[in-house]
């Protein structure tokens, strides 16, 4: 069965840092691009980041970029966001995504449930 299950979320005050990761089953992890969404009360779902299959291509929402950075361990079947100088804007909660496999049709998209990140002081 595909699993995707993210942990590290919590509360953190304004400026500190956390770390999420994700960690995935029952795919070819290697052969999935991986995302990163949030999602905070009554507003859409979005984007955070993205990384390539082969985690050298990365691309960020305008409102993290420079702040968080998306990796991932292919051996480990891990994905990660690091979240730094967070804001209590950046409160929701995330979701990591597998979109492939590259190069491949059909496509498929996995989502986890979900992990809580709370920034308040």
């Amino acid at each position: 069965q595909v699993q995707l299950v993210e942990s590290g979320g919590g509360l953190v005050q304004p400026g500190g840092s956390l770390r999420l990761s994700c960690a995935a089953s029952g795919f070819h992890f290697s052969s999935y691009a991986m995302r990163w969404y949030r999602q905070a009360p009554g507003k859409e779902r979005e984007l955070v980041a993205v990384i390539a299959s082969a985690g050298g291509d990365t691309n960020y929402a305008d409102s993290v970029k420079g702040r968080f950075t998306i990796s991932r361990e292919n051996a480990k079947n891990l994905v990660y966001l690091q979240m730094n100088s967070l804001k209590p804007e950046d409160t929701a909660v995330y979701f990591c995504n597998a979109f492939g496999p590259v190069f491949s049709s059909p496509t498929y998209n996995y989502w986890g449930q979900g992990t809580q990140v709370t920034v308040s002081s």
